[in-house]
């Protein structure tokens, strides 16, 4: 894998580089701390949560989590349809419809979107 921001190798390792404490495996551009990109990793097969995100998308994309999440863990609907949700907002097929996977500029629609859609 290698890093979008810079260019360099991706290592997999332990959390514990980026957090200072260990919570599961991440990809973290080897360059870290220059540069600060890293995604976490699947505890059963250490599969990627999403796309290496630096700061900023980051920052993104936990605020699409605040919005979002609350829709199926407060039980308003299940999590299957808050998804199918998510993919009528964005027209986006299946397998592209995970925050982990969304950009910046697909993380401020989908936020934008979903802003708009809580107000009815």
């Amino acid at each position: 894998m290698i890093c979008p921001y810079c260019g360099s190798q991706v290592d997999f390792c332990d959390s514990k580089r980026v957090y200072g404490k260990s919570y599961g495996m991440v990809y973290v551009c080897s360059r870290y701390p220059e540069c600060r990109a890293w995604v976490g990793a699947h505890r059963n097969g250490g599969m990627p949560l999403g796309t290496l995100a630096n700061d900023d998308l980051r920052r993104l994309r936990m605020s699409a989590h605040r919005l979002f999440d609350p829709l199926w863990k407060s039980g308003k609907m299940k999590r299957p349809i808050a998804y199918r949700l998510m993919r009528r907002l964005m027209e986006l097929p299946k397998a592209e419809c995970h925050i982990g996977m969304m950009n910046e500029v697909r993380c401020k629609v989908f936020i934008n979107k979903l802003r708009e859609y809580l107000k009815k």
